[in-house]
C-alpha cells in the first residue's frame, strides 16, 4: 500500500457505520475489511476525478467503544482517505473537500523533517566529571527521596531505542514502531520503514540517547534522572541522511497515532525531543495533545534548535512543557529556539549518554534538555504516588514555575522561561503540597 498521498479529515459527525471502518494502523497489514465510501458528497468528488480510495479510522479506540475524552476531541470522527494508487493529487482537492458541509477540517498527510543534533560517539569511560550536570539542577537531593517507581511509565516518542543496550536492561517496557513510509521514495533513509510492529529498534541513536538520560543504570555513564521508572519506546521517526547530517523524518499524522498509543497504553509522561513547524491547516498534534492532557498525561517537548523565534510543535501547543537548553555554566544556549512558550530550561550541552549499537555518545540540543525535565516529572509523580497521591499537570507546572532558578530579575524570560530547574526547591514545595 502506498503511504503517499493520504488525506486526513475530521468530520462534523461520526459516520453511522463507524464500527465497520478499520483503523489505519491495522489496515496497513490486514485488508480483510475494506471500506470504499465516506458520504455522497465526498464520494462524488473523488469518483469524478477517477480516484479510487479506501477509508480508515485515524485512531484506535482506547477501549471497546469511544470514550468521552476521545469524543470531546473529535478523535472518533477523524478519518483517513487512503488513495489506492500513487496518484498525483489534483490541484485544490483538499480545499474542495474542506468546502463540503459535513467536513470540519482536512489536510494532506505529509512527511515532515527535524534535524537531529550530531552526536560525538565515545567508546571509553567518560572522564569529564559529568556529575556537575546533576549538581547544577540539584538532582542528588531529589534522588535521595526517590529514584522513581516502575509504575511510572515514560513514553519516549523518537527514533526508537537500542533494545539490547546494557544501560537500559530492565528499564524498558513494550513499545511500538509506528514508522510507515510505505510507497514513498525512501532513498537515503536508514532502517525499518514500513508496517507497524512492537520492535522499535533505534538505528541512529537519538532515541537511545534520550532514554539513557531518563533511566540508565549508570554503568559507564551517570545514572538516569529517574532510573527506577520505565521507558516505553514509541518509534515515530525514521532517519534520513541529508549530506553529512541526519534528519528525523516522520508523517505528522503517524506521530499523532504514537501520542494516542502512548496515552492508551498507560504512559504517565511523554517525552518528545522533536518538533515540526506549522505550515498549513490546523496546528500539528493539537487534538491528540489535548486528549493526552485531559487524561493528566504530562507532555514535555524540546523547544527547537535553530536559535530563532520559530515555533516548533508540539512544544508550542498550550499545556505542553516546552524546554530550552543551558550550557555548562547555566547560560541559555544560542541554539535554543524561543518561539514556543518556554516553561523551563535544563542542561543541554555535551550530555553523555547511551547510543545506538550498544555504544555511548556526547550530544547537545534541546533534545537533551527535554528528558531532564521529563525525568523530573517522573520523579515527582513517583514521590506523590509513594504517598498515595497523584499530581495533576497543573500541580507540576505550578511547582516548576515557582521553584526554577530565574536567569534575571523578571518572573519569566522569553529565552529561559521560568528558569533552570531546581529539584531541591521543587521537591521541597512538592512535599509541602502533599502534606
Amino acid at each position: 500500500m502506498s503511504m503517499n498521498p493520504h488525506i486526513v479529515m475530521k468530520l462534523r459527525q461520526q459516520l453511522a457505520d463507524d464500527d465497520d471502518i478499520p483503523d489505519w494502523m491495522d489496515f496497513i497489514g490486514d485488508k480483510s475489511v475494506i471500506k470504499e465510501s465516506v458520504n455522497r458528497e465526498l464520494d462524488r468528488i473523488l469518483r469524478d476525478l477517477g480516484l479510487r480510495f479506501w477509508l480508515a479510522s485515524e485512531y484506535k479506540t482506547a477501549s471497546e467503544d469511544w470514550e468521552p475524552a476521545e469524543i470531546r476531541q473529535g478523535l472518533n470522527r477523524t478519518y483517513r482517505i487512503i488513495l489506492q494508487e500513487d496518484y498525483d493529487l489534483p490541484p485544490n482537492l483538499v480545499e474542495r473537500i474542506k468546502l463540503i458541509p459535513s467536513v470540519e477540517s482536512a489536510h494532506e498527510s505529509k512527511v515532515s523533517t527535524a534535524e537531529l543534533p550530531a552526536p560525538r560517539e565515545f567508546s571509553g569511560q567518560a572522564s569529564l566529571g559529568t556529575r556537575r550536570v546533576a549538581d547544577m539542577i540539584y538532582l542528588p537531593y531529589a534522588q535521595a527521596l526517590t529514584k522513581g517507581l516502575p509504575q511510572i511509565k515514560i513514553a519516549v516518542l523518537d527514533t526508537g531505542v537500542n533494545l539490547s543496550h546494557r544501560e537500559l536492561e530492565g528499564r524498558l517496557i513494550e513499545g511500538v514502531d509506528l514508522v510507515d513510509l510505505g510507497g514513498m521514495d525512501t532513498t537515503g533513509f536508514i532502517g525499518h520503514l514500513s508496517g507497524h510492529n512492537h520492535a522499535p529498534e533505534d538505528e541512529v541513536g537519538h532515541g537511545t540517547h534520550v532514554s539513557g538520560i531518563l533511566v540508565s543504570k549508570g554503568l559507564e555513564m551517570d545514572q538516569g534522572i529517574a532510573p527506577g521508572s520505565k521507558v516505553m519506546p514509541v518509534r515515530v521517526l525514521a532517519t534520513m541522511k541529508s549530506g553529512t547530517r541526519l534528519v528525523g523524518a516522520g508523517i505528522v499524522d503517524n506521530i499523532n497515532s504514537g501520542i494516542k498509543w502512548a496515552v492508551d497504553n498507560g504512559a504517565d509522561v511523554i517525552n518528545m525531543s522533536l518538533g515540526i513547524k506549522h505550515t498549513a491547516g490546523g496546528l500539528p498534534h493539537e487534538d491528540v495533545i489535548r486528549y493526552a492532557l485531559s487524561k493528566d498525561v504530562t507532555v514535555v517537548a524540546a523547544s527547537g534548535n535553530d536559535g530563532t523565534a520559530e515555533r516548533y510543535y508540539p512544544g508550542a501547543l498550550p499545556g505542553v512543557i516546552a524546554v530550552g537548553a543551558v550550557d555548562d555554566e547555566g547560560a541559555v544556549t544560542s541554539f535554543t529556539s524561543y518561539g514556543a512558550n518556554i516553561a523551563v530550561v535544563a542542561p543541554g550541552t555535551n550530555i553523555y549518554s547511551s547510543f545506538a549499537h550498544n555504544s555511548y555518545a556526547f550530544a547537545s540540543g534541546t533534545s537533551q534538555a527535554s528528558p531532564f525535565v521529563c525525568g523530573t516529572v517522573a520523579l515527582m509523580k513517583s514521590y506523590a504516588l509513594e504517598r498515595g497521591q497523584k499530581l495533576s499537570n497543573h500541580d507540576l507546572t505550578y511547582i516548576l514555575k515557582n521553584t526554577s532558578d530565574k536567569v534575571d530579575s523578571r518572573l519569566r524570560n522569553e529565552h529561559a522561561g521560568y528558569g533552570l530547574i531546581n529539584l531541591a526547591d521543587g521537591f521541597k514545595l512538592l512535599a509541602h503540597l502533599l502534606n
